[in-house]
């Protein structure tokens, strides 16, 4: 019997502050008992550590059963053996790994020209760990040119605002909070469910440094128009002359629209957008721990934010909130980009929004159920209760009962001005088939069919969204 085959067979309980191993299967000197909060004297055979952490991980559950998160779960076995070969290389060791940060290059290019980038020689980006630390220098960067504009004309520069919807991804307060930037929110409603420029000159003023448009609303799978922000803005400037630029946050959209969406305007394409980011590790469909930003030329991006390090013999220019950071991300989604080309992507991106359609053609035809968007913008869609349906059972009770049958299906509250309404959402990604989504349809007609035969309503005590965006 192989050594792997035999500590399959280990088990282990995890009870108070300690970590049990069932003697049966622990070899004679082991210790039988492990703490949970301090380092353990001594050693233990690598197979019993690898098997105390497989056991506990094994109770996270079926990641592609996983239908809250937007972060991809699936890729092909050469992707596999590619990270399996890489994962020991450091993005920022461009000295070391000179020909990662060439590929790095080159997918940053690839972005840019995917999303109309006037001149790709004269733009600029990187790679980071993921879409929030490049909203985060999208954001910083803003801020910096509005500073040094302000400095120029002689006024404070003590109070920058920026405006966005109240639907933002929480990375966006994060921002607001670290980098210290009034946020001016635009409260969504049932008439103006995502920003798309209404009342925008309310909002704006000389301290705002720019405009964040969300390219696939968390809550929803919702875009927010682009273009229609942008002529606002033009308006605006008629009027005022303030000239506001855009960010687009792109995390899902910037890799949806470009393939499945192509004539629609939200990028490069129009003229007040000055970066863009995303996140490889949605969409792009990486393994966690990828994002991208680009700016429209290196103007957009202020010298200010570039260090020129003297590191292991060589200059080293850097753009990032973080320093050592995966270099396999970066060559999985190079990968990505020669394995598929622009025609796999749109297969790939079509299939996930063929997909959602159907499951939100079905939900929406079950009895309980209003759609909130349908996932024909990203493969996302979100649904809430009839009014008057039920006294007995809400959204919290049905994500309660599918997560029984494997299936993280999230219900939450909605942003701010319409907190009272509670949806609940699927995220499609690839690896989610037609069959699997037809098992989950038999899954919900079975748990509604439950909750509907209820006697009296679900206790209410102790329920609610743990769900972040």
């Amino acid at each position: 019997m192989s050594k792997r085959k035999h500590t399959n067979a280990r088990h282990t309980t995890n009870i108070g502050d300690s970590l049990t191993l069932n003697p049966v299967f622990v070899r004679p000197g082991e210790a039988t008992e492990l703490p949970k909060f301090t380092i353990p004297e001594d050693m233990s055979l690598p197979e019993t550590a690898y098997q105390i952490v497989h056991d506990e991980a094994m109770l996270d559950g079926n990641a592609r059963l996983n239908l809250a998160t937007f972060v991809s779960t699936w890729m092909d076995d050469e992707a596999r053996q590619l990270y399996a070969e890489t994962y020991d290389k450091n993005m920022i060791d461009k000295d070391e790994y000179p020909q990662t940060a060439a590929i790095e290059d080159r997918c940053w290019k690839i972005l840019a020209d995917l999303w109309h980038v006037p001149d790709v020689e004269n733009s600029i980006g990187t790679s980071t760990i993921g879409s929030s630390e490049a909203a985060m220098l999208g954001g910083l960067a803003l801020k910096r040119h509005w500073q040094a504009r302000r400095k120029a004309e002689g006024k404070p520069i003590d109070k920058p605002n920026l405006v966005l919807s109240t639907a933002v991804q929480v990375c966006w307060e994060k921002f607001l909070n670290y980098f210290e930037v009034e946020p001016r929110w635009v409260p969504v409603s049932d008439e103006h469910i995502v920003l798309d420029g209404h009342d925008l000159d309310k909002y704006v003023d000389e301290n705002t440094i720019g405009v964040v448009a969300i390219m696939g609303v968390t809550y929803n799978g919702l875009y927010e128009p682009v273009k229609e922000i942008s002529a606002k803005l033009d308006e605006i400037q008629d009027k005022t002359g303030l000239d506001i630029k855009i960010h687009v946050d792109g995390a899902s959209g910037a890799m949806i629209a470009p393939f499945c969406q192509p004539d629609l305007e939200w990028d490069f394409r129009v003229p007040r957008v000055v970066s863009i980011n995303t996140s490889g590790h949605k969409y792009g469909l990486v393994y966690p721990g990828l994002g991208w930003i680009i700016w429209r030329d290196v103007e957009a991006l202020p010298e200010s934010m570039v260090f020129h390090c003297s590191y292991l013999g060589g200059d080293m220019p850097t753009l990032a909130l973080n320093f050592s950071r995966p270099g396999a991300q970066v060559l999985l989604q190079y990968y990505n980009f020669l394995r598929l080309g622009r025609e796999g992507y749109r297969q790939v991106q079509q299939g996930s929004l063929d997909v959602a359609q159907h499951l939100s053609s079905a939900i929406g035809a079950m009895g309980p159920f209003d759609l909130v968007s349908k996932g024909d913008t990203i493969p996302v869609f979100a649904w809430q209760l009839k009014s008057g349906y039920t006294d007995k059972w809400t959204l919290y009770d049905l994500s309660d009962r599918l997560r029984m049958k494997g299936w993280l299906v999230p219900a939450y509250p909605m942003a701010d001005d319409l907190a009272d309404m509670t949806l609940q959402r699927i995220v499609v990604r690839a690896g989610l088939s037609h069959d699997l989504a037809n098992a989950l349809l038999r899954d919900m007609e079975s748990e509604i069919a439950f909750l509907d035969n209820l006697s009296a309503p679900m206790p209410r005590e102790g329920t609610g969204s743990h769900f972040h965006h």
